[in-house]
């Protein structure tokens, strides 16, 4: 049975390797180097990475057996693509879902419906802002935010610095690492960079959405979380007991 997984996250190597250990044959689409790092090497588990459209992912499922998105919660278009792609193929398609995590009674928390929104927010509460959203909105929150007062937290690649330096973020303010982090590493860079605010997605355990909250928390700062787009799917237990019937 060949599988396809459109992945680069934690739960997605899970399940790739989960299901080349019951026998299936699998590939795995990531989007950049650091997610082929991330998947590492296992047997009966190829690895493809680089951006595709649906036109590129039609290409890279035909003949699969079964399609399973496994990208981040975010992602939506990715997952727009994916969807359309395994339609017009007529492969089957399985969606999995992060699992949502309790963000605290306690928190000073503060919900956005996208980044505009986050951005709005953030300027409206003032001061440093620790962004943890990644690079591609970046654009969006420096329309907004002095980026002098922006620390954006981004995957130690080139084109994050590019996006971050296209921005007009100075060099100083960039914080280039790869994460999840802890809660102490979070307080630290909270502390360090005397942050005020911190934006971040509602990630999940996966994407150390509680160790962001709490480090904010003890650090006595806000949060604005952006809201997960809606969706159906299936969780990890859920789509491993599926591949594992249609395996016999």
């Amino acid at each position: 049975m060949k599988i396809v997984i459109f992945g680069g996250t934690s739960e997605g190597r899970e399940l790739s390797n989960e299901l080349a250990k019951a026998g299936a044959e699998v590939l795995v689409s990531v989007a950049s180097e650091v997610g082929v790092e991330e998947q590492g090497a296992a047997e009966g588990v190829a690895v493809e990475w680089g951006v595709k459209d649906e036109d590129g992912i039609r290409g890279m499922i035909r003949g699969a057996d079964l399609v399973i998105d496994a990208t981040h919660p975010f992602a939506v278009l990715v997952t727009d693509n994916i969807r359309h792609a395994a339609e017009a193929e007529g492969v089957e398609r399985l969606r999995l879902l992060r699992e949502e995590t309790p963000a605290g009674e306690e928190a000073d928390i503060r919900y956005a419906k996208d980044p505009q929104d986050a951005a709005r927010m953030a300027a409206a509460n003032g001061g440093r802002v620790l962004l943890t959203t990644g690079s591609k909105d970046l654009g969006i929150y420096a329309a907004a935010i002095d980026p002098e007062l922006l620390y954006p937290r981004v995957l130690p690649l080139v084109a994050s610095i590019e996006a971050c330096e296209e921005a007009g973020i100075p060099h100083r303010n960039i914080i280039a690492v790869q994460g999840p982090f802890s809660e102490e590493l979070n307080k630290a860079v909270i502390r360090d960079y005397e942050t005020e605010v911190m934006v971040t997605k509602d990630s999940g355990a996966a994407g150390g959405f509680p160790e962001k909250i709490r480090a904010a928390q003890e650090c006595r700062i806000p949060v604005i979380v952006i809201m997960r787009p809606e969706e159906e799917g299936l969780s990890f237990d859920e789509i491993l007991a599926v591949c594992r019937e249609k395996m016999k």
